[in-house]
């Protein structure tokens, strides 16, 4: 009887684009994490609330939520595993959420490694600055959000602080939070 091979492990650098200072996250993830699957760990790391749709362009083939009542083809994410779209390190590709702010997230095949089978995947090992709120209305959105909040004396001091519950720190990120989540992930 032969032993079944565990899957690779794959490093993978997560950046916000457009973002100065940059919003990213580094994270190990088996090479057999569909892409659907791979869609909810960006959604914990990143600190999305999965509130819009996404998908992801993979040389120049759109991946996402199949429905056959959209009007453009995009390949169903369930049936896609990484190791069938990325084959080799350094291979990079896009992950877009919400449609209407455009959040892109460049993504980073880093390093393709051997599974620790004393390590439970998906894990976040590395990452900075908290992500912008949902509905900020993208880069734009962001940085005028950013601009409120910071300054008391800004019209909209009061209202962005309230809108987004009280307070928002752009340079925290909490590694055990996101793991804590990504554990749960199955």
């Amino acid at each position: 009887m032969t032993e079944k091979k565990q899957p690779d492990i794959y490093q993978v650098k997560v950046t916000l684009d457009g973002i100065r200072p940059p919003i990213w996250r580094r994270i190990l993830v088996t090479s057999d994490t569909t892409l659907s699957k791979l869609h909810r760990i960006l959604q914990v790391v990143m600190g999305w609330a999965d509130y819009h749709l996404h998908q992801f362009i993979i040389n120049g083939t759109y991946y996402g939520i199949h429905d056959p009542d959209l009007m453009f083809d995009l390949k169903d994410e369930e049936k896609m595993k990484l190791d069938m779209v990325v084959l080799q390190e350094q291979k990079k590709f896009i992950y877009e959420y919400d449609f209407g702010d455009s959040w892109y997230h460049n993504i980073l095949i880093e390093k393709i490694l051997p599974p620790d089978t004393k390590k439970h995947y998906p894990v976040c090992i590395k990452g900075k600055r908290a992500c912008p709120p949902e509905d900020c209305g993208g880069e734009g959105g962001y940085y005028y959000f950013l601009e409120a909040i910071q300054d008391p004396e800004h019209p909209e001091h009061e209202e962005m602080l309230e809108w987004e519950g009280g307070s928002f720190d752009p340079e925290a990120f909490d590694i055990d939070e996101v793991n804590r989540i990504l554990k749960k992930i199955r």
